[in-house]
């Protein structure tokens, strides 16, 4: 019996579809749990002005989804944990505590099953993909540090970034730096 199924019934295709099942399946448990309906020529007419509206939903859903992926890509995660002498961890940084971090930083409530990336176990910097389904896939950039040197850390980060836009503006050292050295030739 050819059907058209309302919802998505695993083997046997997605909501919208117009497929061939089983008498038996159709009559006992598709149509009278509201999942199929008789694929006559009016139902059909009705499934492809259905399909449309789910075509539209699809492009609004995709659309959504890339806009997350670009608000997520490049984002920086700091995390502050116990470490061995040899940088690594005792314990891990879960893919729960990524993506919670993430709606903290961004608001963004992600499932942490969309992250590409097992615990992680070690100190440093590690790149971590995010599947969304869409045409991009963010990557979220995580940094464990040791417990309590992030503070350090990011102002050491923050010298490094002021000393490279100061090399890429041409200014060699500031003022103050400079004074010191005149008197030190003198």
């Amino acid at each position: 019996m050819k059907v058209i199924l309302l919802q998505d019934i695993y083997k046997q295709g997605v909501a919208g579809e117009v497929v061939e099942v089983a008498d038996g399946y159709a009559r006992n448990f598709l149509l009278p749990r509201s999942m199929a309906l008789r694929a006559t020529k009016s139902a059909i007419k009705s499934q492809q002005h259905l399909s449309n509206q789910v075509a539209v939903r699809r492009a609004a859903y995709d659309d959504k989804l890339n806009e997350v992926a670009r608000l997520i890509h490049d984002t920086e995660l700091f995390f502050e944990r116990r470490a061995a002498t040899n940088g690594k961890l005792f314990g891990s940084v879960t893919n729960q505590e990524i993506t919670e971090e993430l709606d903290k930083v961004k608001g963004i409530d992600l499932n942490r099953r969309r992250l590409a990336t097992q615990n992680i176990r070690e100190l440093g910097r590690h790149n971590v993909a995010v599947r969304l389904g869409s045409e991009m896939t963010p990557i979220l950039h995580i940094t464990i540090v040791r417990e309590g040197e992030l503070v350090e850390f990011l102002a050491e980060r923050e010298r490094q970034k002021l000393a490279a836009e100061q090399a890429a503006a041409g200014v060699t050292a500031p003022a103050e730096e400079a004074a010191p050295a005149a008197e030190a030739q003198e």
